[in-house]
């Protein structure tokens, strides 16, 4: 729980929570549509589960659009689902990359700060400033 926290946090930091929010709504609309016009699915509960095959690419097959706007509504819920797999590990790594540049930034900058103040450092200080050298090399 504590990683799906962290997760959206970081999907709502950078706006993508608005895509999966959008994939969300097109989802539910594009499968009531789906009942309306194609007459193999008869129910809602039928179209979206075709829906959700289709965004999935399973496709078991049970249902099939056979109307040309069924067709068209299926490859655009494919697509928008292409994006939505694509963006996103895209999107977390990216922030993830700037978290870590941002600390690394953060302790050059103090470690050149700590070096620039050697004569008025304590022992302690040096001493840790010693530990850390010897860690890098």
């Amino acid at each position: 729980m504590k990683k799906f926290r962290l997760f959206w946090k970081i999907l709502r930091r950078v706006n993508a929570d608005k895509i999966i929010y959008a994939f969300i709504v097109n989802l539910f609309i594009v499968a009531l549509v789906i009942t309306l016009i194609e007459p193999g699915i008869s129910t809602y509960g039928d179209g979206l589960w075709y829906t959700f095959v289709a965004c999935t690419t399973i496709g078991f097959g049970d249902f099939a659009a056979v109307t040309v706007i069924g067709r068209v509504l299926t490859v655009y819920m494919v697509l928008h689902e292409i994006l939505l797999v694509a963006i996103l590990p895209g999107v977390i790594v990216s922030y993830y990359m700037e978290v870590i540049h941002r600390r690394e930034q953060e302790s050059v900058t103090i470690f050149l700060d700590k070096l620039e103040r050697l004569p008025e450092l304590s022992k302690e200080e040096l001493d840790e400033i010693s530990k850390r050298i010897k860690k890098i090399i």
